[in-house]
């Protein structure tokens, strides 16, 4: 069984009274159909169709594959209306010959896996599955017609069908002016089976829909950790470098200035990603980083997170040494972290404690840090 979704993405937005199209609108460092995709289930759909205009696919979608690389990501070009881009993608979809397929609004970025999973499970029985949600509000016509509330229903997306029961439909139907899919195969007298919708799951029109979505999505939280130690150089007369900051003390022995801070900070950005470690970036053969300050890292590692769409919710670092006083240049660290990572010295914790004694660094011979890191999509 091969199951299909297409996301229809080719509007202008213009209730959103803005010169982008809101399903392009920057959120923090991603958009609507991004975050979608960040948070879907890559396993449910053997291929994803999203509907656009060419200029918005150059302009706003010009990674997307390479980005979501799990998902089988494939374009299809957007008509004048609903109707005829969801029609352009069906033929696309076609060739493919899904069992299933789901349309899907763009404007819809909260719709679960969980309701995309029950929509195709409903499939397995039935030839469309169309999600909706009862009013909860009294309703009233201005007219003074009496309507039963039991009798409105909001209908969702991402609306649900057998592939060949609904090309067919579109290839025979000559409206092109359907609101949405669920009304061009009911038109062919196919039943439709109805489900409960996620009230979650609102279609953003307006700002006042978009200012509601940035308190209701979904936050997915990350976690790394980093370690990183060395041995002091006592025949050097540089000074120990520690997140930045130089100290009046024996220097660390490294490839570059040394800096276990950094660099278990940045392991741990790096391992919150899912990427390698820093030694597979900033080789310590390489002679491009022979005493280089590990600034450049904190940077590179930041610069990860934009490109992934996470910002860093917390970060705890913990010295292990016998010297020098970490508390004494606690706040200087913070705030070196703080400009470079751009986050509040508050979301900020450093930390120390000694070896009690054991092995080289409880002898005082050397220094050691770790650091773990909580990150969240933004």
């Amino acid at each position: 069984m091969k199951n299909a979704l297409i996301i229809l993405a080719g509007g202008s937005g213009k209730r959103m009274k803005t010169t982008i199209p809101k399903q392009f609108l920057k959120i923090g460092n991603t958009n609507l159909i991004k975050y979608f995709l960040s948070n879907l289930d890559y396993k449910i759909f053997d291929i994803i169709i999203i509907s656009t205009k060419y200029e918005y696919k150059k302009k706003y979608l010009q990674n997307i594959k390479k980005k979501f690389s799990d998902h089988n990501i494939k374009f299809a070009k957007s008509g004048i209306t609903r109707y005829l881009s969801s029609k352009n993608s069906l033929e696309l979809l076609k060739k493919n010959n899904p069992t299933n397929v789901l349309i899907h609004d763009s404007a819809r970025p909260l719709a679960t896996n969980n309701l995309l999973k029950k929509i195709i499970k409903n499939l397995e029985i039935n030839n469309t599955c169309i999600p909706f949600i009862k009013s909860n509000d009294f309703i009233k016509s201005k007219n003074n017609i009496k309507i039963k509330k039991n009798e409105i229903m909001n209908i969702q997306t991402p609306q649900g069908f057998n592939f060949k029961k609904i090309y067919n439909a579109y290839r025979l139907s000559t409206n092109i002016n359907f609101r949405d899919d669920s009304s061009v195969i009911e038109s062919f007298g196919e039943k439709l089976k109805m489900v409960n919708g996620e009230i979650t799951n609102f279609k953003i029109t307006t700002k006042e829909d978009l200012f509601f979505f940035n308190r209701m999505k979904i936050k997915n939280y990350r976690s790394g950790i980093g370690y990183d130690v060395h041995k002091i150089d006592f025949s050097s007369k540089k000074k120990l470098v520690l997140c930045g900051i130089k100290i009046k003390h024996p220097p660390l022995i490294g490839h570059s200035d040394a800096d276990v801070g950094y660099h278990a900070i940045c392991d741990s950005i790096l391992g919150s990603l899912s990427m390698k470690d820093i030694g597979f970036y900033f080789n310590n053969k390489n002679s491009k980083w022979k005493n280089a300050n590990s600034k450049i890292f904190v940077q590179f590692c930041k610069k990860e997170l934009d490109k992934k769409g996470y910002e860093i919710n917390n970060i705890d670092i913990n010295f292990i040494c016998e010297t020098p006083n970490i508390k004494k240049i606690e706040l200087l660290m913070k705030k070196n972290l703080s400009k470079l990572l751009n986050i509040s010295i508050n979301k900020i914790s450093i930390k120390a404690t000694t070896n009690e004694k054991i092995g080289f660094i409880g002898k005082g011979e050397g220094i050691a840090a770790e650091s773990i890191i909580q990150i969240c999509n933004v």
